[in-house]
């Protein structure tokens, strides 16, 4: 039974949030009160323990999600502080993948912002239980009442307020716990190290008293023992609360709230209190499942360290030129030494090394199981996505979706010398990042990089300079397009030729078809009735069409939102060969594009601005002139939120001229929508 309450003591969670609302302060704070760090960084200095990459403490914002340990109240806390940059989503959604629960924070002053949108969209994507936080109760503007209101509009699951603050703005003191019914006030001399619980202020007791009436209500509807007790007026406990809390949470139907300053250090304590409490841990997490390479058939493998091993590579690092592969381990054991298998690329790999990582810090250990996160040195052939499993029991879990580019840029190496580093080094960021694309020109003789936004390449850039001495010149951003047809058409293609000493032959008929926007690639098989075709004849054909695909007869893109019918074609006994076939069938779907009308489209983003209303025309005058399109415009108190649609290659230097045209004071925020035409 021990390891079964080692497991019950242990939380994955996550840090999530918009840009700005203080996720890494929230992070600093939990280490310091853990224990873990012995002072405080601030983000605003600099000095923040977990953005500990030069890049993060120029800007104050977070690149790459930081792992770290701590403990509280006798659990195990691994924690990922993930950015809230937009460009930076994959990294937000890879930590997900891999979590049991997140705390979501939110800024008290603008609620709900769009990143955070996306975010908590992510953790319902994934089934991840959450406890939410709003930050930032001292700042003038803060609202708790307004950002709880949003959380109910914006999302699919109910906030439950469990505390509410005691004072707002300059008057912020304390936060009222509805659960205990006390008031929890921290002491400003030991930077909040030492808080105290206390009674209730008469000022606040009627809203107190109300606020917990509505909380109860709220858990009748998901808990009948609590239902039970509400409709016949008797008192309920604290624990029986707290036990209905953390089923409703779990089950993903309740998000317990809080509030607080981090950075005036009020409020933390409490969320290590939730985390503890509400959110699971690995064994009440669902079991993963995975597919058995070798019998194609679904299997599950439990939370625990007596079924076999089963773990996800979610981050890949490098750490001084050697490789960090940070696993998550859903069952099974890891010793450093052990042999392990690579189930995803069908590759033996040996780990040297264990690592438990506090930031960028790290303690060597011997072994690790089910539920924790690890780094490990010495696994060679992987990628981010990739299971490692015992060859005995194998397994693919489900791998990580990654987003596709949307910008590029020319670079080029300075010096000869400079161009034998791009490569390796450029080799280096795309194993790191999954959303980094390298590409190189022969006839302009450039690498050209694609990413997911202008901060991501601007980062890119610069790491190539620092970590790897690697001086490039850039050329402007580019955008990536695509290509599509826009009518149906049949074409067909024959290939007959004498190689070396073998005839190759092969005749193919297509049927090429417009597919509405954002439907991919579809290729199917429609012979006549009682023919038939060789199944290495047909993989030929598809994969000369795959080849096709990846670049269009207008300006080389990728071909997107087509149907391709192979019917197959004309077959000469004993001539027909798979060469023939792929050749022919890439003919075909080449001449077919030509004839069907191709057309560019170019990548359409989702423009967020945030605005003080009296900027709210120039705003609208600037989207317009850039080809965009209004979607809505929400009024929200002082500010106004717009959501447009615009032509990525008009957002080009889009935050300069936001900043000058408002003064500074509005924000905005994109997202990739979709491709059309250009």
């Amino acid at each position: 039974m021990a390891s079964k309450s080692k497991l019950s003591r242990i939380r994955n969670i996550g840090i999530i949030a918009h840009i700005d609302a203080g996720k890494t302060t929230v992070s600093e704070r939990i280490l310091f009160y853990t224990g873990v760090s012995y002072k405080m960084g601030e983000v605003h200095d600099g000095e923040a323990v977990m953005d500990w990459m030069p890049q993060e403490q120029e800007r104050g914002i977070t690149i790459t999600s930081a792992v770290t340990t701590c403990t509280w109240q006798n659990h195990e806390i691994h924690i990922i502080d993930t950015p809230g940059h937009v460009d930076f989503t994959m990294e937000v959604e890879r930590s997900l993948r891999v979590l049991d629960g997140a705390v979501v924070v939110f800024d008290a002053v603008a609620g709900v912002e769009p990143q955070s949108e996306t975010v908590w969209h992510q953790a319902d994507k994934y089934g991840v239980p959450k406890v939410a936080f709003i930050n930032k109760m001292d700042r003038i503007g803060a609202n708790f009442a307004v950002a709880l209101q949003m959380m109910k509009e914006r999302f699919n699951s109910l906030p439950l307020p469990i505390q509410i603050p005691y004072g707002e703005g300059e008057s912020f003191r304390g936060v009222v716990d509805l659960i205990g019914m006390q008031l929890i006030t921290w002491d400003e001399a030991s930077k909040g190290l030492s808080y105290a619980y206390g009674d209730i202020p008469a000022e606040v007791l009627p809203q107190a008293l109300e606020q917990r009436d509505q909380l109860i209500a709220l858990l009748a509807d998901t808990d009948d023992a609590i239902a039970e007790k509400y409709l016949d007026g008797s008192e309920v406990t604290a624990e029986e609360l707290i036990a209905a809390i953390r089923k409703a949470t779990i089950s993903l139907s309740l998000v317990p709230v809080m509030c607080g300053s981090a950075l005036r250090n009020k409020g933390v304590q409490p969320v290590l209190d939730a985390v503890v409490q509400y959110l699971p841990s690995p064994e009440e997490s669902p079991a993963v499942t995975g597919i058995n390479p070798v019998t194609r058939m679904e299997e599950s493998r439990a939370n625990s360290d007596r079924e076999p091993l089963a773990a996800l590579a979610f981050k890949i690092m490098q750490d001084e030129g050697r490789k960090l592969t940070y696993l998550r381990v859903y069952s099974g054991k890891l010793r450093a030494g052990d042999d392990l298998y690579n189930a995803s690329r069908r590759k033996k790999e040996k780990i040297s090394r264990l690592l438990k990582m506090h930031a960028n810090k790290r303690e060597r250990v011997e072994q690790a199981s089910a539920g924790d996160i690890i780094a490990v040195m010495g696994l060679k052939e992987i990628t981010t996505g990739d299971t490692i499993c015992d060859e005995a029991h194998p397994i693919i879990l489900e791998p990580i979706e990654f987003y596709e580019p949307v910008i590029s840029l020319a670079i080029e190496a300075k010096t000869p010398a400079d161009q034998e580093k791009l490569a390796g080094a450029l080799n280096k960021l795309m194993e790191e990042d999954p959303t980094l694309k390298v590409k190189y020109d022969d006839e302009t003789a450039q690498t050209v990089i694609s990413g997911m936004g202008e901060l991501h390449l601007e980062i890119i850039t610069d790491r190539l300079l620092r970590e790897f001495n690697a001086r490039v010149n850039v050329g402007k951003p580019r955008v990536v397009h695509r290509e599509t047809i826009q009518t149906r058409v049949e074409s067909e293609g024959i290939f007959e030729r004498e190689l070396g000493d073998k005839k190759h032959y092969g005749h193919v008929k297509l049927i090429l078809e417009p597919l509405p926007r954002g439907e991919g690639v579809v290729i199917v098989r429609q012979l006549k009735e009682g023919e038939t075709l060789a199944e290495d004849l047909w993989a030929a054909m598809e994969e000369g069409i795959r080849e096709a695909l990846m670049s269009g007869v207008l300006a080389g893109y990728p071909v997107v939102d087509i149907r391709v019918a192979i019917l197959g074609g004309v077959q000469k006994e004993g001539e027909v060969t798979p060469l023939g076939c792929k050749i022919a069938a890439s003919t075909a779907f080449r001449d077919g594009c030509l004839k069907a009308g191709p057309v560019l489209l170019e990548p359409i983003v989702l423009v967020d601005v945030m605005t003080p209303s009296e900027f709210m025309g120039e705003v609208i005058g600037d989207i317009n002139t850039r080809r965009g399109e209004i979607q809505d415009i929400t009024p929200k108190g002082l500010v106004s939120e717009i959501r447009a649609r615009v032509p990525l290659k008009a957002m080009f230097g889009y935050s300069t001229d936001l900043r000058s045209a408002t003064q500074g004071r509005a924000v905005f925020s994109m997202k990739f929508f979709a491709y059309d035409k250009a």
